[in-house]
């Protein structure tokens, strides 16, 4: 009579059996509910799907019966399948995040590089104005900055900074940003605007399609040696806030909202889900605060409140709070952000001082100077590789 394996000999040959969408193994994503092997040398394992009509159930059901199958002893393979409750669907998908977070993929974006993603609940709340005036007050310190525009299908980065052209290649065959000097720093930027022909063309993208074109702007492009990466963020919680969270988790989320609760209570929803993906909020920074007319009246025209309340609600700092002014929209319109232009106007301050907690408190730049791997670099460079 041969010898039947054991649960634990089915459980180890079924760590065999990779769900493709989530990347790791059945077993280890608990989807393993339970396992028969009968006398007769049947042996039936029950797997449970996030859906019961998942598209990946015919594939992983004969992945399971070969390894079954393989297995000594073993005449007959039989799956049966049934479906997760919520609470398994959303513990798994803890389980994913935070492995994805542990070994994030490779990309191009140095190590060194603080990334800081702009990110806001709905749209209209002045997201990518932020972005391009917070990055261009950055560089105006000096530092080299590069600006990815992740609003695939809503780009408008290109416009504000009055930047357009076809993105070359580097000698390493990598896309090369387009260049803006910024006093004595530099801004490096990407866009899909650069790559296509028509600004009013409409790209009707989804789904994995969204997931590459991040994943080449992060990996096929040359950034090199970038104090900073400010990401301009499409609104919401959908397919490029996830993938930024696969591919680059040590991102931190700058939330942008307007001082209306309404628009808060809506913000609150990125910053979950930057949580729930094991992503830090670095602060939140409130747009459209206040409008003062030429005579000198301040006046509160979306309401007050919304900043304080969502930093109080994250218990994260508000960063700064950003006056509604003509001549920032008309400065976005020309493609010269007024923190280059006109940094010493109410916005254009504001601008500065996030940009100054940012780089001296909150998220400084990494200073290799003194690090060993970089002192090598120096001593090669001046007197040539060791010949051991």
């Amino acid at each position: 009579m041969p010898v039947l394996p054991s649960k634990d000999d089915v459980l180890s040959v079924l760590r065999g059996v990779v769900d493709p969408e989530l990347g790791s193994d059945i077993v280890d994503l608990g989807m393993v509910r339970e396992i028969d092997v009968g006398d007769d040398g049947t042996v039936t394992a029950t797997v449970v799907l996030t859906i019961s009509g998942c598209p990946l159930r015919t594939q992983i059901k004969e992945d399971v019966e070969s390894k079954l199958r393989g297995l000594p002893g073993v005449r007959e393979a039989r799956v049966k399948f049934g479906e997760m409750t919520q609470q398994e669907r959303s513990d798994l998908m803890q389980r994913v995040r935070r492995k994805l977070a542990e070994n994030p993929p490779a990309t191009e974006v140095p190590l060194t590089t603080r990334v800081i993603a702009v990110a806001s609940g709905k749209g209209g709340v002045g997201k990518s104005s932020v972005t391009v005036n917070l990055a261009t007050a950055m560089a105006a310190r000096g530092l080299r900055v590069g600006v990815l525009d992740a609003d695939i299908w809503g780009f408008s980065v290109p416009r504000m900074l009055g930047i357009a052209g076809r993105l070359g290649a580097t000698d390493a065959r990598k896309i090369r940003p387009n260049h803006i000097a910024v006093g004595d720093g530099e801004l490096e930027v990407v866009s899909m605007s650069f790559l296509v022909d028509d600004e009013a063309q409409a790209l009707m993208l989804r789904g994995l399609m969204l997931f590459k074109a991040l994943e080449q702007f992060l990996t096929a492009v040359g950034w090199g040696e970038l104090d900073y990466l400010v990401i301009d963020m499409p609104p919401g919680t959908g397919d490029i806030q996830m993938a930024l969270s696969r591919l680059l988790p040590r991102t931190e989320l700058l939330v942008v909202t307007t001082p209306a609760l309404a628009a808060q209570r809506v913000a609150v929803r990125v910053a979950d889900m930057a949580r729930r993906s094991y992503l830090k909020v670095l602060g939140v920074v409130e747009n459209m605060s206040t409008f003062t007319c030429e005579h000198g009246e301040t006046y509160t025209l979306f309401g007050e409140g919304g900043g304080r309340s969502l930093a109080d609600d994250l218990d994260v700092p508000l960063l700064g709070q950003v006056p509604l002014e003509p001549e920032l929209s008309a400065a976005n319109d020309v493609g010269r952000p007024l923190a280059m232009t006109a940094p010493e106007g109410e916005a254009g301050r504001a601008f500065a001082s996030i940009a100054e907690r940012v780089v001296t408190e909150l998220l400084p730049p990494i200073d290799m100077a003194g690090c060993t791997v970089r002192m090598m670099e120096t001593v090669e460079a001046t007197l040539g590789p060791r010949d051991d």
